[in-house]
């Protein structure tokens, strides 16, 4: 009987958690197709602000740079992360501690501190030597920065789970390094480079505070372009962004578990 009591307690707090974490969502997604002009108030649903919302300008010209930023950015830091990733699993038996600090660090920093630092480099870079002037390439990098570590943790935690006598039968085989690379690792760790790059591609996309810091009046988001108009006060244009937003991002989550699932 308590048993039961306890399994049902449990269930039920589940749900209520599923409830407080989606249900906000949820209200955004619906006041996304309100008729009124409004968003304070519910008559009817409608497509007029999705119209409005790819009529706009601005919000395309936000969205291109988003996702120029979140391709760029993530394939950047799917080649070095991967490198990284192979690098710490090679010398893993060494003292590497100070080395994983680095790497978890970007991670634990807040983002309002790692933002002010990148933009105080690129100014006082673009001061001294007329580069990296603060627009859709210092974003860029700036992003790369922090989703490096995601995607070396990612890769590393793959290949700890390999068995380390394949490498040697790789050897054994006269596979070359080159071979060993094509043929043996990327096959192997595919579902972790899918995993890393889509998590770097949401990392991204949703990223707000570094993109503010190091963006140039021609390089807005469309985090920065909502945050600009929320000012004004909430409008259903605004809720069609956030849930095109929210599509978005679980595309790529839901695209990451199926090819992952698939593999396994």
């Amino acid at each position: 009987m308590r048993k039961r009591t306890l399994k049902r307690g449990l269930t039920g707090f589940w749900w209520l958690t599923l409830v407080f974490l989606y249900l906000p969502l949820a209200v955004v997604v619906m006041f996304s197709f309100n008729a009124a002009n409004s968003a304070a108030s519910m008559t009817g649903f409608s497509l007029r602000w999705y119209h409005q919302l790819f009529a706009n300008d601005q919000i395309m010209s936000a969205f291109g740079n988003t996702l120029v930023l979140a391709l760029a950015s993530s394939l950047i830091a799917l080649a070095i992360g991967c490198l990284i990733g192979y690098g710490m699993y090679r010398h893993r038996h060494r003292k590497l501690g100070w080395l994983i600090v680095l790497i978890y660090l970007p991670i634990v920093l807040p983002d309002i501190v790692f933002g002010i630092s990148e933009m105080a480099f690129f100014v006082k870079l673009h001061e001294l030597t007329g580069w990296f002037k603060p627009g859709l390439g210092t974003m860029i990098i700036a992003h790369v920065t922090f989703q490096i570590p995601f995607v070396a943790l990612i890769v590393y935690s793959r290949f700890v789970g390999l068995d380390p006598t394949l490498f040697e039968a790789a050897k054994d085989l006269y596979a070359t390094p080159i071979k060993r690379v094509v043929h043996f690792m990327l096959p192997t760790i595919k579902p972790a480079l899918i995993s890393a790059f889509f998590l770097s591609f949401t990392l991204s996309v949703d990223d707000f505070v570094i993109s503010f810091f190091t963006s140039g009046p021609e390089s807005a988001t469309l985090p920065i372009y909502i945050w600009g108009a929320i000012k004004k006060g909430v409008s259903p244009e605004i809720n069609a962004i956030a849930t095109l937003m929210i599509a978005a991002v679980a595309l790529a989550a839901v695209a990451s578990l199926a090819i992952n699932r698939r593999k396994a």
